[in-house]
């Protein structure tokens, strides 16, 4: 008879969850995975995809807007919100059933239900109170969004996961947060017509991101109407039937129909019975804390993703998944390198970054040279809309490598999904310099760039 009920007990059937249950399956283990809401996670239920949706159709309004310069009358067009949230819905139970299915094909047992730890090898299931006994346990319970300090009117707060369900499009709407999910949110509106306002505490947005990076968001933001507030935050919501009163730390309010906070996810970790296996959290982010291998300060007990509050984006967590399986399962030492992650903002316009930033490439290398630009897309020279794309190019001055690469324009992700290759390979100003132009793209001027724009040497402390 087995020691154990399963090998591997995985808590959370998100991205990184189901990679792990897959990979481990694979190699023989028997796993059981549970998840108490739906599967697929914060991403794929109520985050990048659906969000990633709602971008693509805020596109529509300038493509139309813009079709004109190319010589097409478009008559008056019309939007309904519900059709975006019912075909939305739609895409996204398609997507759960596959993220499911998925994971039984491989073996794997899938439980819906709260999974809770009893001890460093037994969790229980509250559907039915079951207790299974596990010789791993893997954590993989994402984060949740964070309101902040509470706030007099803090319940008339929405954030992204309600967002993905309102009954109706807002005429206006106070959006507090400068970072991934606030920016993303206050283009998808705005381009679906509404009436926009961002709220932020710093001093600008998109805090950690590139000086010029910042600067060139906010400037293309406020170009399209939308109003950012920085210095400030809330500090009381009041309700006046279907409408809100939003006062601001600076002695100003601001009328809306909806007011959604967005300045932060904390680590899923409450109620999950850490506390009875001993599991440490880190106090320095509150995440479950872990080694290079994912492994918590219990031995049978790991934990991925954003639970650990590591790097919270999704195909970090599904990485590490993998990692952990080839790792435990696999029986051969995987450890996965954070360095150099590529990311995006899907904003508008969007952003693609990877590698140093100018400021943290100067604090840590004694030569640094900066290649910029900023030009007009060949699309907005027929459109004639007031737009501008930046490129960015951080290079170590004494060998020449490729430190960071920073965009800002259309289709920013997808080029920046390339050179993030190349920057993780480790490769030189000359390299891009001896690639061959796409022309006409914009992307070209990644490898067209010959002058620096600016060159920075630190002097040796005497």
């Amino acid at each position: 008879m087995a020691e154990f009920d399963v090998d591997l007990f995985v808590i959370g059937g998100g991205s990184g969850g189901v990679r792990a249950a897959r990979i481990a399956a694979g190699y023989g283990a028997r796993v059981t995975i549970a998840e108490e809401y739906r599967m697929g996670g914060t991403c794929v239920i109520r985050g990048c995809v659906p969000k990633k949706l709602f971008v693509i159709g805020s596109h529509v309004r300038h493509e139309i807007e813009d079709a004109a310069g190319f010589g097409w009358t478009i008559p008056q067009a019309s939007f309904a919100w519900a059709t975006l949230i019912a075909n939305k819905d739609k895409e996204i139970a398609r997507l759960e059933a596959a993220y499911t299915a998925n994971v039984e094909k491989s073996g794997a047992q899938v439980v819906k239900s709260r999974a809770v730890i009893e001890d460093k090898h037994t969790v229980r299931l509250l559907e039915n109170d079951k207790k299974i006994s596990a010789k791993y346990i893997l954590i993989a319970t994402g984060g949740a969004p964070n309101h902040g300090a509470a706030i007099p009117g803090i319940e008339h707060v929405i954030s992204s996961n309600e967002a993905f369900h309102l009954k109706k499009l807002p005429k206006r709407i106070v959006i507090q947060g400068g970072g991934y999910i606030a920016l993303e949110f206050a283009g998808i509106f705005a381009g679906y017509g509404s009436d926009v306002t961002v709220i932020y505490r710093g001093d600008n947005i998109l805090r950690g991101f590139d000086e010029d990076v910042r600067a060139h968001v906010r400037s293309e933001m406020e170009k399209q109407g939308i109003t950012i507030l920085t210095g400030c935050t809330v500090t009381k919501v009041d309700r006046h039937g279907e409408e809100f009163t939003t006062h601001l730390s600076n002695g100003s309010s601001l009328a809306s129909d909806q007011v959604m906070f967005a300045i932060g996810r904390h680590p899923n970790v409450a109620n999950l019975g850490l506390e009875n296996a001993g599991v440490a959290i880190n106090p320095g982010n509150g995440g479950i804390a872990v080694d290079h291998f994912s492994k918590s300060s219990v031995d049978s007990i790991y934990a991925i993703g954003d639970v650990t509050h590591r790097f919270n984006l999704t195909p970090v967590a599904i990485r590490e998944g993998h990692a952990f399986a080839d790792t435990v399962f696999g029986k051969r030492e995987v450890r996965v390198d954070h360095a150099n992650i590529p990311t995006a903002v899907f904003s508008q316009p969007e952003v693609g970054t990877v590698g140093l930033t100018e400021t943290e490439a100067r604090a840590q290398f004694s030569h640094v040279d900066i290649y910029k630009t900023s030009f007009r897309p060949i699309k907005a020279t027929m459109s004639g809309r007031d737009t501008r794309v930046l490129m960015k190019l951080v290079v170590d001055g004494a060998t020449d490598r490729v430190l960071g690469c920073h965009i800002v324009g259309d289709c920013a992700a997808e080029i920046t999904q390339a050179v993030a290759i190349a920057v993780k390979m480790k490769a030189t100003k000359a390299d891009f310099d001896a690639t061959i132009a796409l022309h006409p793209t914009a992307a070209e001027e990644l490898v067209t760039m010959r002058t620096p724009t600016a060159r920075h040497v630190r002097q040796a402390a005497e």
